[in-house]
């Protein structure tokens, strides 16, 4: 917050005005000091990067996730994530849409560092939530390829993709938490060991979750990745839309874990 603050302070200080048509106006002036600017815009997008848990500004994710409450976690990964989001949108394709030569690079290299990291590190957990941390840190990369493009699509691509998403991170928690009223406290994966079994409905659902969070067609994950790669090909980045795809093939691995588990692991005397 302090990196943020800082950072709009010298955004006002070079720019010298806080609204959001004065920064645009003064971006375009030739008088105004381009290497303040650009110190101002890291340390924004250092600020923002850190709330949507980009990588390497991600570490703190993945230890809220799994120490606070379930209700918590599940509002953590919806409401404050789709806020900064915005904030983040908005702040870059308005005021600063005059210096998106320069973001757009490095937006493109949080992209695709923040899906790898996601991606992978989410196949070696162990406890739910942490899953669902680097599931999320995973899914920002793919909303950043929308943000990439920089043009109309590219953010139309990355509000349905935020809103899929929240979605299906809802569902999720939800779920999780109606099986509490079964007794079932789903902690870590081998918690829902034979699920299937005990609960079909809710085993089904998150079987939909899941492979929907995976990106299976036709569900709606499948279309929001498809939108947003479609963005950034239609942009000429269609080496972070190969990039995307790749990563959401990873990804797809530690869905396909959590209904394999459900349905076909045995233990626990179910």
């Amino acid at each position: 917050s302090g990196m943020l603050l800082y950072g709009m302070s010298l955004m006002y200080g070079f720019a010298g005005d806080t609204s959001f048509a004065g920064i645009a106006q003064a971006l375009q002036s030739a008088d105004v000091n381009q290497f303040g600017l650009g110190v101002a815009l890291v340390m924004i997008l250092t600020g923002l990067a850190f709330k949507v848990s980009a990588v390497p500004f991600h570490m703190w994710t993945p230890d809220v996730y799994e120490g606070a409450p379930m209700p918590v976690t599940a509002f953590m990964a919806s409401a404050p994530k789709a806020a900064a989001m915005a904030l983040l949108m908005r702040v870059l394709c308005q005021p600063l849409m005059e210096m998106n030569e320069h973001w757009i690079q490095i937006i493109a290299m949080l992209s695709v560092i923040t899906m790898a990291v996601g991606s992978i590190l989410a196949i070696a957990q162990t406890n739910i939530k942490r899953l669902l941390a680097y599931s999320s840190i995973g899914n920002v990369g793919f909303m950043l390829v929308g943000l990439v493009a920089g043009t109309h699509a590219g953010i139309e691509a990355m509000l349905v993709y935020m809103t899929i998403y929240l979605a299906m991170t809802l569902g999720i928690f939800a779920l999780m938490l109606s099986l509490r009223r079964k007794n079932i406290f789903i902690d870590k994966i081998d918690d829902i060991v034979g699920l299937s079994q005990i609960a079909p409905g809710a085993a089904f659902m998150m079987l939909i979750l899941m492979f929907s969070l995976a990106g299976v067609p036709p569900l709606a994950g499948f279309f929001a990745k498809f939108y947003v790669f479609s963005a950034a090909v239609q942009a000429g980045y269609t080496w972070l839309a190969v990039t995307g795809v790749i990563f959401s093939v990873i990804a797809a691995y530690y869905c396909l874990r959590i209904v394999k588990t459900m349905y076909f692991d045995k233990g626990k005397g179910r």
